[in-house]
């Protein structure tokens, strides 16, 4: 996910960049190549927002955001714009630029519900999908067409008519983090707060022992193992969660003792099996909260 003053990811002869990160914003002098400047309007302006990302944000950094945060606030006031915000957002864009917070399927239900005319999705592909599909007359805009999902590429529309045809007859339960095509081939949705719910339902209602869960391999197994039902698995994996182990949770405990461990549905199934809690991202955040 980009920052704001992250640099281009090629440089203007078409080689690398060695600043580069996300985003196209440009690096510590984005704002002033823009003809922005840190002045003492800017500063009044940005004052508040900066108490929330103080935090990470060192103050001799600022400068250089505060110009470009006021900037895209002014635009969303002039274009009548509102900007969701993943959970996954850096600081500052998450709390500076952010007019709704959460999780995908949390903001793509913002989108609906706002009336403002333009949708900005702060996220990857997939997520300005979902709320295009429940927003249709807005416009959704996405800042940058190479903010993807590795567990939303690993599966297409064609895929799942494949799936289809091996398995006439059972139910498709496709994971909210896919395309819209994907979703397109499925008979109903799901996130990963509500998967074993959503399984148990589709077996009943087709009264079937078996239902297609897609796309994640390791959200598949932890929902078979909660509801007993057969699950026919996709091997999609997210790259981050993939990369957890049992053994890390134990070096952290090890390491920490008396440390609470979270784990997300995406997780491998040794990993939800040593973890404290596991559940959604909204779920998690509600765990510590309490």
């Amino acid at each position: 996910m980009a920052r704001i003053i992250d640099s281009p990811l090629t440089a203007s002869d078409g080689g690398c960049d060695p600043r580069a990160v996300h985003g196209t914003w440009g690096a510590l002098d984005a704002a002033a190549r823009r003809g922005l400047a840190y002045t003492p309007e800017i500063k009044a302006k940005t004052d508040a927002l900066y108490e929330q990302v103080k935090h990470v944000v060192p103050p001799v950094e600022w400068p250089a955001y505060a110009p470009l945060v006021a900037a895209i606030n002014d635009m969303k006031r002039a274009k009548n714009a509102v900007i969701l915000a993943h959970n996954y957002m850096t600081s500052e864009i998450f709390y500076c630029v952010g007019d709704f917070r959460g999780d995908s399927l949390a903001l793509a239900y913002k989108a609906a519900q706002t009336d403002a005319a333009i949708i900005v999705q702060a996220g990857v592909h997939f997520m300005a999908e979902t709320s295009k599909i429940l927003a249709p007359e807005k416009t959704v805009l996405l800042p940058d067409m190479r903010a993807g999902c590795s567990l939303a590429a690993s599966i297409t529309g064609a895929d799942v008519r494949l799936i289809k045809q091996k398995f006439p007859g059972v139910p498709v339960v496709t994971y909210v983090n896919t395309s819209a095509e994907v979703k397109a081939e499925s008979d109903i949705t799901c996130t990963s707060s509500n998967a074993a719910a959503v399984v148990e339902w589709a077996a009943r209602e087709w009264n079937t022992d078996r239902v297609i869960l897609i796309p994640d391999e390791y959200l598949a197994k932890n929902v078979a193992a909660q509801t007993g039902i057969k699950i026919i698995a996709w091997h999609g994996r997210c790259e981050v969660h993939e990369r957890f182990t049992a053994e890390e949770i134990q070096n952290y405990r090890a390491d920490h003792p008396g440390v609470h461990v979270l784990a997300h549905p995406e997780c491998p199934r040794e990993v939800i099996e040593v973890a404290d809690f596991a559940g959604s991202t909204a779920a998690m955040i509600d765990f510590v909260r309490s």
